[in-house]
């Protein structure tokens, strides 16, 4: 619980309209998407970079804990005040589209400004800002930096580092710095912007962030492919992908996802195929949308596809995307608690990766359907138990842990997209040696000597 004293100079710096430490804001600010809860002390909104500079530089001093947060949207707890403190909320005030500058195609952001907003106003000026998170409706540009969100477009655009340029931070010290420029070049000094990015909060709050725009293409294209098997389905993704077409996102549904959006929206899916991969092409020429599609749909019958359904219009396409967009609430058939990880591995050992997840389903009996992102190797893996039963659970997290030893055994990654925060902290060190966790460390250490930014994040201590 915060001193009063406390209170009173936070009061004095945003204003008591900006501060907050009744119940209801305590609740409200105390959960992400993992739903687990941790109340903070107080609710802070500032309401400017001065404001997070004055905050940071008092709570240095005072060895306040502050959890800079975006939307909440999370799936590893990377806003979480799990050690209690102020949580720095940005969606109030600092939540606006500064600049689009059309002649260098870059936009200027603050933190809270929201995926989808951001993405309707470039796209109004011909522009476009790939990097779609499935939260991207709500989800904001900040927390997509800081956790180095990726998307369905990934697969041809690359992910939310791909269009960072330059940035505006606040260090615990309170001392604002700006890393990068929004040149297209630039090799002067340390990448500092690159380091803030997937740092989760724990180095620097940021302020201001500038992004790469490019021209929006003027048509797309949707197909489907229908698999007997996931590893022949797994096989015609990196296939497609060595085979000079890029397509903007290969999406993936196992036999186990197909069944449960069926089960639960009762849209006609073929519920014996092994797998659906579901694409999307897209360009400026017709017959350039018609000669990606073609050389997919040929790899993909070289490699067992029994059917391939290319939509014929915007309504076709949603329809053919359905059961992509809608796995993830559906898997709640087969248990009330989900272990949803975010894993990935190089496109050529998707195959290998999935019979082990599967082999690994079967030694602990639980069911482990998985969907995702192959177009760039991105697996959900999601093991589904009774969340009443703690035996199961129990089950569930060793599970976990070999799925994850299976993922680094074949060269992968604990996570794409979702970040470490607390849920997947206690892998690290079976992802990374001792001298590179050493190496994280000193780096915190560097920004944060007294551990006051968003602690206990990424099993950095």
């Amino acid at each position: 619980m915060l001193d009063t004293k406390h209170i009173q100079h936070f009061t004095k710096i945003v204003g008591d309209d900006n501060i907050y430490s009744d119940k209801a804001h305590l609740i409200a600010y105390s959960y992400d998407a993992t739903r687990e809860h941790f109340e903070p002390d107080a609710v802070i909104f500032p309401r400017n970079e001065q404001d997070v500079s004055e905050i940071l530089k008092y709570c240095n001093e005072h060895k306040i804990v502050i959890v800079p947060r975006g939307a909440g949207s999370g799936f590893t707890g990377g806003a979480l005040p799990s050690n209690g403190g102020i949580v720095l909320a940005m969606e109030k005030h600092m939540n606006k589209i500064l600049e689009i500058d059309m002649k260098n195609m870059v936009a200027i952001v603050q933190p809270g400004v929201v995926n989808m907003d951001l993405q309707k106003a470039v796209e109004e000026v011909g522009l476009f800002y790939p990097p779609d998170p499935a939260s991207q409706d709500y989800s904001t540009i900040g927390g997509n930096v800081s956790e180095n969100a990726g998307g369905m477009r990934a697969a041809k655009y690359g992910i939310t580092k791909d269009y960072v340029m330059a940035t505006r931070a606040v260090l615990p010290n309170g001392d604002i710095i700006k890393a990068g420029k929004r040149t297209i070049k630039d090799v002067a000094g340390y990448n500092i912007s690159g380091i803030l990015i997937a740092s989760e909060g724990t180095l620097a709050v940021l302020t201001e962030i500038t992004l790469k725009l490019i021209p929006k293409p003027k048509m797309t294209k949707t197909a489907m492919g229908i698999f007997p098997s996931v590893t022949e389905a797994m096989n015609a993704v990196y296939k497609t992908m060595a085979s000079g077409v890029t397509p903007v996102a290969m999406e993936f549904l196992d036999n186990l996802t197909i069944r449960a959006v069926e089960q639960t929206f009762h849209k006609g899916l073929p519920v014996d195929a092994g797998a659906l991969l579901v694409t999307d092409v897209d360009g400026n020429l017709e017959d350039d949308l018609n000669f990606q599609l073609e050389q997919i749909e040929k790899v993909f019958k070289e490699n067992g596809c029994s059917e391939f359904k290319i939509a014929k219009d915007d309504k076709e396409a949603a329809d053919l995307w359905f059961a992509r967009r809608n796995a993830s609430p559906s898997l709640s058939v087969y248990g009330s608690k989900k272990l949803n990880e975010d894993v990935t591995v190089p496109r050529a050992v998707l195959p290998e990766l999935l019979e082990k997840f599967y082999a690994i389903a079967e030694k602990y009996n639980v069911n482990i359907p998985c969907f995702g992102h192959t177009g760039d190797g991105n697996v959900h893996t999601n093991v589904m138990v009774d969340g009443s039963d703690p035996e199961q659970v129990k089950i569930a997290y060793q599970a976990i842990e070999e799925v994850f030893q299976a993922t680094v055994d074949l060269g992968g990654t604990l996570s794409g997209e979702h970040g470490i925060g607390l849920a997947k902290a206690p892998y690290m060190s079976m992802a990374f040696t001792p001298e590179e966790m050493a190496l994280f460390k000193s780096i915190k250490q560097a920004f944060d000597p007294n551990n006051i930014l968003n602690p206990a994040k990424m099993g950095l201590n």
